[in-house]
């Protein structure tokens, strides 16, 4: 099984004949608005490139998992690359009627904590909270997935989501053999960060029974915690070595 992380949230699982689009963002730098005007210096999103080596294998793409209807999730370029080659799409129930108004074709919807089949396996829907304390509200529904996929690694996809106890559930019971956690501490001009802290996203990592891919970083303005700031600091807290923190198109292979 390869995961290719492409930028963002976004990334490709390759299981044998099934290639899994995650939260795709595939627009020109520059064509979403800034998240951040003053707390971080004001840039339009994506603020890079799509990786160059990432168009072949979206060619390839056979179905696409969106986490939840955010534009650094899913923008106008992914909606049109999707229509356009009615990809088939997975999503929450949650947001089943705003994907099906946008033209997706949504071929199954996923339930919370409910577990369904899924590409000859089965897929569970994991709670998500997009923030800590108010801004949790506005930011709306996010859904994690819990993936197995015939004689292949568990993935946990926490999705974007701060440290909670469905999260620490999934970690310790679930034991998922590869853990994704977006890790750039996102936040806007006001309120309090929308995703994990360094300190939770160690606790995330430290917590992980096995390979963590730390995502979710240098791709919007919003984001803080840079691939270098958090290397060093995993090197520090020793917990680097069970870490991957992938360079825009890099692919990971995993046995």
């Amino acid at each position: 099984m390869k995961i290719q992380h492409l930028r963002n949230a976004s990334l490709i699982i390759e299981a044998d004949d099934k290639v899994i689009l995650v939260d795709p963002m595939l627009g020109k730098v520059g064509t979403l608005p800034p998240f951040s005007f003053f707390r971080f210096k004001m840039k339009k999103n994506p603020t890079v490139p799509l990786p160059e080596n990432c168009k072949s294998t979206l060619k390839k793409v056979t179905h696409c998992l969106i986490t939840h209807n955010h534009p650094d999730h899913i923008d106008s370029a992914a909606e049109k690359f999707l229509t356009e080659r009615n990809i088939p799409v997975i999503c929450s129930v949650l947001d089943e009627k705003t994907f099906r108004k946008k033209g997706l074709n949504v071929i199954q919807t996923i339930n919370y904590w409910k577990k369904s089949p899924f590409l000859g396996g089965t897929i569970e829907g994991i709670p998500a909270k997009h923030g800590y304390g108010f801004v949790a509200k506005p930011a709306g529904n996010v859904m994690g997935f819990f993936i197995k996929l015939p004689k292949k690694p568990s993935i946990y996809i926490s999705s974007d989501t701060i440290y909670t106890d469905d999260v620490d559930t999934v970690l310790k019971k679930y034991n998922p053999e590869i853990s994704i956690v977006a890790a750039g501490s996102a936040q806007f001009d006001i309120f309090k960060p929308l995703l994990m802290t360094i300190d939770d996203i160690v606790k995330f990592i430290k917590n992980a029974p096995h390979k963590v891919i730390a995502n979710h970083m240098e791709a919007v303005n919003h984001c803080p915690t840079t691939r270098v700031k958090l290397k060093s600091i995993l090197t520090q807290k020793g917990l680097l070595q069970k870490t991957f923190i992938p360079k825009d198109g890099e692919i990971i292979t995993f046995s």
